[in-house]
């Protein structure tokens, strides 16, 4: 999918970071958005922004683990614009803990949002984009947490593997109706993700999390950056995009060439991160 002019693309988590800064690359090429976000204010807002840029945008508030409201928003897609041509999957939340700390509430709060969210978008759009004929393109936000596992992330790790797992197989099954995956992988990015995430009600912990948000400031990239590259994916049919490449690539290499070297590095960065 080369031109995006007039093409209809879904937006989950799209008020704001990587999936705003997406919906709005999107816009400048002249696509149709339907953006979903759990906040009304927030969700309107960045539709306003699409429509400034002369591209046409419809907000729906949707929670993306809830399954009834995925569904609707899938149908309710389908009958205001007939057909997807490219389903971003983003909606995410973080968490941050030892193993030993995370609560139940933490675990089926994280997997209800960043893995069933995920299944809920597939399961809705995908048999309506298979029964529309002409191809499409699928992206799920994962996370290099999703290549490569993070002390103090335990949680959240194990959703992101999970997207990364499902995108591959899916870019393996469905290209046979001309549809396909990208699992999207982000490094560092400055976005509000740290200040939403999830963190146990401690002292230590809340300072942790303050840390985390000055660490983000400081080092992390812009959403814009990650944006291109999901339009890049999208237009060379990437299974995988990491974003930005040199947050990713020296770890992700380093575990590929030697486990044990990466388990090493891990353990050291969980003495100071952990």
């Amino acid at each position: 999918m080369k031109d995006f002019r007039n093409k209809v693309i879904v937006i989950t988590g799209a008020a704001s970071g990587i999936g705003r800064a997406t919906a709005l690359a999107f816009a400048r090429e002249g696509a149709k958005l339907h953006l979903t976000d759990i906040n009304r204010e927030r969700i309107e807002a960045v539709a306003a922004e699409v429509r400034a840029l002369r591209a046409e945008a419809t907000a729906y508030v949707v929670d993306s683990s809830d399954r009834a409201a995925m569904e609707k928003f899938a149908a309710d897609v389908y009958t205001n614009a007939g057909r997807v041509d490219v389903l971003h999957n983003n909606a995410g939340i973080g968490a941050g803990a030892r193993f030993e700390e995370i609560s139940l509430e933490h675990w089926e709060r994280i997997i209800a949002v960043n893995l069933w969210g995920v299944i809920h978008g597939i399961h809705f759009f995908l048999p309506r984009m298979i029964a529309q004929g002409g191809g499409g393109h699928i992206v799920n936000t994962a996370s290099g947490a999703g290549l490569c596992g993070l002390p103090g992330l335990g949680h959240y790790t194990a959703t992101k593997f999970a997207v990364v797992g499902l995108s591959e197989v899916m870019n393996m099954e469905l290209q046979r109706h001309g549809i396909f995956t990208t699992a999207l992988c982000p490094g560092i990015i400055n976005t509000n993700i740290i200040q939403e995430s999830l963190f146990q009600e401690t002292d230590e912990a809340q300072q942790k999390k303050n840390q985390a948000v000055s660490f983000y400031d400081r080092f992390g990239a812009g959403p814009e950056g990650v944006a291109r590259d999901v339009l890049k994916a999208v237009r060379k049919r990437r299974a995988v995009q990491v974003s930005p490449g040199f947050h990713l690539y020296p770890i992700w290499y380093c575990k590929r060439l030697s486990v044990g070297l990466y388990q090493a590095l891990g353990r050291m960065a969980a003495k100071k991160l952990v």
